[in-house]
């Protein structure tokens, strides 16, 4: 999901398709809710498969997601306490977390001190 977005952002595409998942969902709405993306919409392409469509931002031609980076993968689980969310760019970009709580930026998990899995960073 964050590569479709990635290659999106730097073709200049209005928007972007990834199949559904209720962690990719949520990951859309926290992107959403941070700005940087325009809408996000769950859409039922054919008989059963739903895809997410997400309306990109831009500033003029460049776009509002400079970077995106996956911390997580399979093969390398990264868990952090809330003591240990790291800041994005000195505070100008996010970090992504999936808390007990579900989804949320870096900022929320330490203003609820909690701390969980660290998704990807956003700037």
């Amino acid at each position: 999901m964050l590569t479709r977005i990635r290659n999106a952002g730097s073709a200049q595409l209005p928007t972007v398709e990834v199949p559904h998942s209720r962690l990719k969902e949520s990951l859309a709405n926290v992107l959403k809710e941070e700005g940087y993306v325009a809408a996000v919409e769950v859409a039922a392409k054919g008989k059963a498969a739903k895809v997410i469509r997400l309306q990109l931002k831009y500033q003029g031609r460049k776009p509002v997601i400079e970077g995106l980076r996956r911390i997580s993968s399979p093969g390398r689980r990264v868990y952090v306490s809330s003591a240990q969310i790291p800041r994005v760019r000195g505070g100008l970009g996010i970090a992504i977390l999936t808390t007990p709580e579900g989804v949320m930026t870096g900022v929320d998990a330490r203003r609820k001190n909690l701390g969980g899995e660290l998704l990807a960073h956003v700037w």
